[in-house]
C-alpha cells in the first residue's frame, strides 16, 4: 500500500467547512484520515511547512488546441499548466477541429487525456452539429460515451426554437446545458466594453443588453422546459437580478464568471492591449465590483479560467483584428487567492466556488477533502507574492490577460489520486 502524511499544513475544505492546522494522511489515492497523527512505517512524510492543503481545483471551462490546433495547445500542454495551477479536474470546451458532437470523438478525447495528460479530463460535447447549426447533437449517446454537459463553447444559439429543444431533450434524462449567452447581433462588431473609453479609443463597442437580452430568453425557456442551466460567464452587473429571480422561483440556474473578470476591468484594454481582448469583454470598475460581491454572496457558483489559447499571430494585430481569448488555468488558483488579499473575501468562499460548486453542479465525486475521496489535493503557500510572466507559463500559447500582474499564492505541489503531478517540495 502506498501512503502519505501531510504534517504541518493548514487544511482547508469548504465542503465540509474545514479550516484548521492538522495532518492528512493518503492511502492507496484515498483520504483516509484528517487530525492528529503519528507516523507510520514506510510511509512518505510531507511537511507543508504551513501551506494550505485544499481540493485540487475544478476548472468548469478549459479550451485546447487538440485537435485540430495543436500549435495552440495541447491536452498534455494544458495538462501540465494545469497541475502547476492546483487545477486536476479540466471540463474541456468541444470547440474542436472537428467539434466534439460524436460519440467517437468524445472517445478519443478520454483516450488521449488517459495517455498524455496528469490531470483529470472530462469532455463536454457540443449541443448542436459543428457548434454552428440548429440540427441537435445526439445528446445521450455522447452522455453514454462520456460527455459531462452540453455546450457550444464560445457560440450562442441565436435561434430560440433550437435553444428550446436543446433544454427539452437535456431534461429527460437531467443533463446540463451550458450557454454562452450573448446575442450575436448586438454583439456585432463589438470588441470591447460598450461606453465612454470605447469610444475615446476609437473601438467598436458590445453593450451588456448584449448579455442580459440573451439571458432574459434563456432563463423563460428554462421556466419552460424545467431543464438544468448553467451561465457559462456572466460579465455584468446587469444580468444579476435575472439570475437570483430565478433562483427564487425555483429554477435550476446556476452561473460562473471569468477571474479575469473578477481582477481585471476595461481600462486593463486602454492602451490596445489585445492580451485583455475577451468575450464576454471586461466591463467597467462597477461592473467587477458587483460581480465580486455577487461571488461572496453565492449568486455566482463558479469561477472559472475561461482558458482559450491563441498563438502570437492571432493576438498581435491590431486590437480591432486580434483574437478573443487569454489562457488562464494556471494562474486561476493564484488569481482567486489574491481576490481574497484584496478584497477581503472569506478563502472558503473563493475556494467554493472552484471546488465544491462545480463538483455539484456537474455531479463529480470531487472537489473536497472528505474521508475516502480521491486524493485531488492542491498544497499552496496563501501569500507568497511574485510577478505572473506569461513566457514562464507552461502553456503552448502565452496570451495571458494577467501578464505582468503582481499577484499573492503559489502553488508548490499537487496531485491527483495521491500522486504527484508538480512539485516544488523536497519530501522526507
Amino acid at each position: 500500500m502506498s501512503a502519505l502524511l501531510f504534517q504541518n499544513v493548514r487544511v482547508i475544505d469548504p465542503k465540509n467547512n474545514i479550516d484548521a492546522m492538522t495532518n492528512l494522511r493518503v492511502l492507496d489515492g484515498l483520504i483516509s484520515e484528517i487530525g492528529t497523527l503519528t507516523p507510520n512505517d514506510n510511509e512518505q512524510i510531507i511537511d507543508g511547512k504551513g501551506c494550505a492543503l485544499i481540493p485540487g481545483l475544478i476548472d468548469m471551462q478549459v479550451s485546447t488546441g487538440e485537435p485540430g490546433f495543436e500549435h495552440k495547445e495541447t491536452l498534455a500542454s494544458a495538462s501540465l499548466a494545469a497541475a502547476r495551477g492546483g487545477v486536476t479536474t479540466m471540463i474541456i470546451m468541444p470547440n474542436t477541429q472537428p467539434v466534439i458532437d460524436d460519440a467517437a470523438l468524445v472517445d478519443f478525447i478520454s483516450r488521449r487525456a488517459r495517455d498524455t495528460a496528469d490531470v483529470n479530463v472530462i469532455p463536454m460535447a457540443a449541443i448542436t452539429k459543428g457548434c454552428n447549426s440548429d440540427q441537435l447533437s445526439e445528446f445521450a449517446l455522447l452522455s453514454e460515451a462520456g460527455a459531462i454537459a452540453f455546450t457550444n463553447g464560445d457560440q450562442s444559439i441565436m435561434n430560440a426554437l433550437t435553444m428550446r429543444r436543446a433544454l427539452s431533450y437535456a431534461s429527460n434524462f437531467d443533463a446540463l446545458i451550458v450557454h454562452h449567452a450573448i446575442d450575436e447581433h448586438l454583439f456585432s462588431v463589438g470588441v470591447m466594453n460598450e461606453g465612454e473609453l470605447s469610444t475615446r479609443l476609437g473601438l467598436s463597442g458590445i453593450p451588456a443588453a448584449a448579455e442580459t437580452v440573451m439571458i432574459d430568453r434563456d432563463l423563460r425557456l428554462v421556466e419552460l422546459t424545467g431543464a438544468r442551466y448553467h451561465l457559462a460567464q456572466v460579465s455584468s452587473a446587469m444580468s444579476l437580478p435575472a439570475i437570483e429571480k430565478a433562483r427564487a422561483d425555483g429554477l435550476h440556474v446556476s452561473c460562473g464568471v471569468s477571474a479575469n473578470h473578477l481582477l481585471l476591468n476595461e481600462n486593463d484594454v486602454e492602451n490596445y492591449r489585445s492580451f485583455a481582448k475577451l468575450n464576454p469583454p471586461l466591463r467597467g470598475e462597477t461592473d467587477r465590483l458587483a460581480l465580486v460581491r455577487a461571488l461572496e454572496d453565492g449568486v455566482i457558483d463558479v469561477v472559472v479560467s475561461a482558458h482559450n489559447p491563441q498563438d502570437a499571430d492571432a493576438k498581435r494585430q491590431p486590437f480591432s483584428q486580434a483574437a478573443f481569448g487569454s489562457i488562464g488555468v494556471e494562474t486561476l488558483l493564484t488569481a482567486l487567492i489574491s481576490l481574497h488579499h484584496a478584497e477581503g473575501i472569506d478563502l472558503i468562499t473563493v475556494l467554493r466556488a472552484v471546488t465544491q460548486r462545480p463538483a455539484e453542479i456537474l455531479g463529480l465525486n470531487a472537489g473536497t477533502l472528505s474521508i475516502g475521496a480521491q486524493a485531488d489535493m492542491t498544497l499552496v503557500d496563501i501569500g507568497a507574492p511574485w510577478v505572473i510572466d506569461a513566457d514562464d507559463l507552461a502553456s503552448k500559447s502565452k496570451n495571458a490577460a494577467l501578464d505582468g500582474r503582481r499577484v499573492q499564492g503559489r502553488v508548490e505541489a499537487c496531485y491527483v489520486a495521491g500522486k504527484p503531478v508538480f512539485s516544488r517540495l523536497d519530501a522526507q
